[in-house]
């Protein structure tokens, strides 16, 4: 076919240019024929040659043309040319001397090679005519254009694709769905080549198109998503305004049907079961289920809801945002025992319904969710859950409060057992019988220290002890008047010498301890033994306050400064109590304006006229002289120290001292236990002996006489230190047990005692030789301080001189 047009086509541009040819040879047949430039007219060239005009008109060149030879195209001729081959033509521009070529001697114009008027449409040249002998210009440069006649060679394109549109599902007949467009590259001014119309080659059953603009509508009107969510739509477009010969082009376009929501919930189940613990607490998820829904998107969301009554109270169903499912939860607690299977009724129904498919049937659905409890073994329960109780405060010391009960609620019914959190009740005011639960008290009550326990009570199975329950108890300690009524504050109170009678003095209040449920009633009157008071008078306000007046004209606290008024105060019981209080009334000197200058020697203007700074100057007072009594004390003592040393040095004694403490007992280096041995050489006093006893010679013989001036003493090997030993292991046993004290204890032992003493006695005076050898009169060159010493012991020994004699 589009051989056969090509064919048609160049027929036709050949008739064409057969009609261009003659109107060219027309035109030079009537510029020659008018007699244009005849010699001797003014407008004469430089080589004295008549101007003559050009001869020819637009030329046209056909597109695409096929043939071997070069394809005419037209030819230019001056009029002044004669024939004789003397001028030259020649032309230059667009595509001279490549595409187009001229005849030098005709003029004739060739097209030499394939012209394609999509990618040019003209070409604009320029035309001389010389003189072949001198080169001269003949003519005027003169310009003409060669158009590229265009033919039906390019087929509509669709540049716009892939196509893709979208329409919604169920829309009526003739919705539009979306426009294609394809375009022509052909010359739209010429003929028919670029005058397109649509066509469906593919899809027509559901959709058509418009022939002129491309629109797509349904053909249709029941689209389903659900059965058919796309459709590939193919497109024709055919230029020659669709008439035979004319080219085509195709695109597929891609329409998707959009989801409406046309569709209900449906459970694939019509009955789900689920089982469940009964101690599940309330919130436990039992299970879920799902509606399906066939459409998509927001048109599948769904709300859940429970519709029987059974199943509002029991359980509560929520949906799930993520999944669209169904979440049942425990909403109260379950109860084998009571009801061992629940039926619950769900519904399904979509969240968003068109109301134009509403005729299409109701959007929801149900289903029946089987919920069987399974039984645990469960702690008591207590019935009734009461949580107060209530007891007087003068109840005796084991009197029933109240009584709590607890049942296993499970088949077996279990016995209970009962016990109270001792870490709610540590002072163990309250005790409870642990087989019929009774609480009764423990101690003796009382109101005004605290008026409430709380405590909690424990009830556990039998022979299961870990199936406990517990039961928050509020005993109230109720009131009874066991506390007296007594004056609010110790009362003083201060009257004019000049008052007059009826003058108010105090207002008396009183505090009770108590709280009765009537509320306070309080009595006030003069004790009996101020019942021939004559000074003051007690009135009852009867507002559970009383006021003091003076009785008398005036006062002279000369005679008495200070007048002290019991008042006895009653409440209203039952019983009723009372306790008298004591108003302190000074006698005060006062001013014209009734103001207080003075009480006796009491001076209440003191501190009215003592300012601030005199008060701090006599504190500072104070304490310089505390601090002058301090440092002579201390500077007494320091003297008395050092007057102490000084007698000491007098002393023939060695006194070491450690201002530190030990470090216990495994402590052994603390202390240089040598530095005490070293003053006397007990291993020469042994050697010495010689084994010996001490009254045999050796020793006295041996020894420096300066050692006779000191205190001697000798280790007996046959000491019995046990009982040092239990005494110092029973102040170990105690230090330990104490925690107060301190860990670094040092213990040492002084294993130096005197033999042969008639007396046991802790004296280190003493030496290895008898009474008879001793001689103590050196002890009176010891000081002052051991005189009485010497005198003593210089008086025995004249005594035994005596005896012997």
């Amino acid at each position: 076919m589009a051989k056969g047009l090509q064919g048609f086509s160049w027929t036709m541009l050949l008739l064409f240019c057969a009609i261009q040819e003659l109107g060219a040879w027309a035109m030079h047949t009537a510029v020659e024929g008018a007699g244009l430039g005849q010699p001797g007219d003014p407008a004469l060239l430089a080589g004295g040659r008549v101007k003559r005009g050009w001869v020819w008109n637009q030329f046209f060149v056909v597109e695409e043309y096929t043939g071997t030879e070069p394809l005419y195209v037209g030819k230019i001729h001056s009029d002044s040319d004669e024939g004789d081959g003397s001028i030259k033509y020649t032309i230059s521009g667009e595509g001279a001397g490549t595409i187009f070529l001229i005849d030098e001697i005709t003029g004739d114009i060739h097209a030499t090679e394939r012209l394609d008027r999509e990618q040019k449409t003209f070409y604009t040249l320029r035309a001389q005519a010389r003189d072949r002998q001198t080169d001269q210009l003949l003519e005027p440069e003169s310009e003409f254009i060669i158009k590229v006649q265009d033919i039906n060679d390019s087929e509509p394109r669709f540049l716009e694709g892939p196509y893709i549109g979208s329409v919604a599902e169920l829309s009526p007949i003739g919705t539009s769905v979306m426009q294609v467009m394809a375009s022509d590259a052909d010359d739209p001014t010429y003929g028919s080549s670029a005058r397109v119309v649509y066509s469906v080659l593919e899809g027509e059953q559901h959709f058509t198109v418009d022939s002129k603009t491309g629109v797509i509508r349904t053909a249709v009107a029941d689209l389903d998503r659900e059965t058919q969510d796309r459709y590939e739509v193919v497109i024709r477009a055919t230029d020659m305004a669709g008439q035979l010969g004319g080219l085509s082009g195709s695109t597929t376009v891609t329409i998707v049907v959009t989801d409406v929501n046309d569709n209900p919930p449906r459970f694939p189940q019509k009955m789900y079961q689920f089982s469940i613990v009964e101690t599940a607490p309330v919130g436990t998820a039992i299970g879920r289920v799902k509606a399906e829904d066939s459409d998509v998107g927001e048109n599948t969301d769904m709300t859940y809801q429970v519709k029987d009554e059974e199943g509002v109270e029991m359980f509560k169903v929520t949906t799930d945002s993520n999944t669209q499912e169904a979440v049942i939860t425990v909403q109260k607690p379950l109860d084998y025992e009571s009801k061992k299977v629940h039926t619950v009724v769900v519904e399904a129904l979509n969240k968003f319904v068109d109301p134009r498919f509403v005729d299409l049937g109701t959007f929801r659905d149900q289903t029946i969710v089987r919920v069987s409890v399974l039984d645990v073994d469960e702690p008591p329960e207590f019935r009734p859950p009461s949580n107060l109780m209530e007891v007087q405060e003068d109840a005796d010391v084991g009197s029933v409060v109240g009584v709590v009960t607890a049942l296993d609620p499970d088949t077996a019914n279990h016995p209970v057992r009962y016990a109270i959190d001792r870490s709610t009740d540590a002072e163990r005011i309250f005790d409870i019988d642990a087989n019929t639960g009774a609480i009764v008290t423990g101690k003796v009550l009382d109101r005004e220290t605290a008026g409430w326990h709380n405590i909690t009570v424990l009830a556990m199975e039998a022979d299961n002890h870990s199936q406990v329950s517990r039961a928050s108890l509020r005993i109230r300690i109720l009131d009874v008047n066991d506390n007296p009524p007594e004056l609010a504050t110790p009362y003083e109170a201060a009257v004019c010498e000049d008052a007059k009678p009826g003058q108010l003095i105090q207002t008396i209040s009183v505090v009770d301890r108590d709280e009765p449920q009537s509320g306070h009633r309080f009595y006030f009157t003069l004790a009996p033994e101020a019942t021939n008071n004559h000074h003051f008078s007690l009135l009852d306000i009867k507002d559970n306050t009383a006021a003091v007046h003076t009785q008398r004209m005036g006062f002279n606290r000369q005679e008495q400064d200070v007048y002290l008024l019991p008042i006895l105060v009653v409440d209203s019981g039952p019983p009723a109590l009372s306790s008298t209080g004591t108003l302190t009334i000074r006698i005060c000197g006062c001013d014209s304006n009734g103001a207080i200058q003075s009480c006796n020697s009491t001076a209440y203007v003191v501190s009215a006229t003592l300012s601030p700074g005199a008060l701090i100057a006599l504190l500072v007072c104070i304490l310089i002289l505390v601090v002058l009594v301090l440092l002579i004390l201390t500077l007494k003592r320091h003297h008395k120290s050092h007057l102490t040393s000084e007698d000491d040095e007098d002393m023939r004694d060695n006194v070491i001292k450690y201002n530190d403490e030990g470090g216990g007992e495994q402590d052994t280096e603390a202390y240089d236990m040598s530095a005490l041995r070293s003053l006397y050489d007990f291993s020469e006093i042994k050697g010495g002996d010689g084994g010996g006893g001490p009254g045999e010679g050796g020793p006295s013989g041996n020894l420096a006489s300066e050692l006779h001036a000191l205190p001697q003493w000798v280790q007996s090997p046959d000491l019995d230190f046990s009982v040092f030993r239990d005494y110092i292991c029973r102040k170990v046993e105690q230090a330990d047990e104490d925690l107060s004290v301190p860990p670094y204890d040092s213990f040492q032992t002084y294993a130096f005692e005197g033999s042969d003493s008639p007396v046991p006695s802790l004296s280190s005076i003493n030496t290895w030789s008898s009474g008879s050898e001793q001689d103590f009169s050196y002890l009176g060159g010891w000081g002052p301080r051991f005189r009485q010493l010497a005198a003593l012991y210089a008086g025995r020994r004249g005594e035994e001189d005596s005896e012997e004699s």
